[in-house]
């Protein structure tokens, strides 16, 4: 399903990994080997929902993941978070599998899911809290994540004196807690409106490069994959398969300008095509 662009003038990367999709070509922080997800339906068949997928996931990189609506995407993240169990296939971090929720892994979900009595601060320590921990050295720690994501003045309010933005950066920062290798964010900024969600892509790129974190992003949105990502992972429709896995070679530091160059466009072009190719547009 992989589609082999024309060179261009500029000196951008845009090989495709036919031959062992998904690999990356330094050592792997996470590595995913033929991973599958079934499930069992009323009538007690079973439905392939995703695989087989096999991905090295280098550290430090920004993995960002699009398909199909269904394709898979999120039972992915929740695979590699642990949060589900598998049906074939192995993953590993650090050379150790993975066979239930890691410490070294930290997750952001489309919701941010704030408690409404606590404050942005008692929020972002609440894996703290549960984890008992030192108080003060908690306390210090949170207010630091605060002035990471750009909420140190805030760290009083609560939920309900936030705007949608600042709830998903509290919640980022609350993943961060416990100070996790791999962040994993699933559709993180869905429900935000654009001119926000623009913000966050610019954020969150901030975040990661400062934070040093691995992080693996699944979106709807083409463009914010292309933004956002060190490498696109696409999928094909269910079950999810690797479609391709593409090199993105726009630089490290981003503006929102970028996205008009003609470079961003040769990227959103390839991934667009293998949905319009089934009459699917994400």
């Amino acid at each position: 399903m992989s589609t082999t662009l024309s060179p261009t003038p500029t000196t951008i990367d845009t090989k495709s990994r036919t031959a062992e999709p998904g690999r990356s070509d330094a050592a792997a922080l996470i590595r995913v080997a033929g991973l599958e997800k079934s499930y069992r339906s009323r009538d007690r068949s079973r439905t392939r929902a995703l695989g087989p997928v096999s991905l090295d996931i280098a550290r430090g990189e920004f993995i960002t993941i699009v398909g199909p609506s269904g394709c898979g995407k999120s039972t992915l993240l929740k695979l590699i978070a642990g949060l589900i169990d598998r049906s074939a296939g192995s993953i590993s971090m650090g050379g150790r599998e993975i066979n239930g929720p890691q410490h070294e892994i930290g997750v952001v979900f489309q919701s941010p899911v704030l408690l409404p009595w606590r404050t942005a601060l008692e929020n972002v320590m609440l894996p703290a809290a549960v984890q008992r921990l030192d108080l003060a050295k908690s306390r210090a720690r949170g207010l630091e994540l605060l002035g990471l994501v750009g909420l140190t003045d805030f760290a009083g309010k609560y939920p309900n004196e936030l705007s949608g933005g600042m709830q998903q950066r509290v919640a980022i920062a609350r993943a961060l807690m416990h100070d996790p290798a791999v962040l994993l964010m699933d559709e993180p900024f869905g429900a935000l409106d654009a001119m926000t969600r623009e913000s966050m892509n610019v954020e969150i790129r901030r975040i990661w490069a400062e934070s040093g974190k691995t992080i693996l992003f699944v979106t709807h949105s083409i463009p914010e994959a292309v933004f956002l990502a060190t490498r696109v992972l696409v999928l094909s429709a269910r079950p999810g398969l690797v479609a391709d896995v593409v090199d993105v070679d726009l630089g490290a530091e981003r503006s929102l300008d970028i996205v008009t160059s003609d470079a961003f466009g040769v990227f959103t072009k390839r991934i667009r095509h293998h949905f319009q190719a089934k009459g699917m547009i994400e």
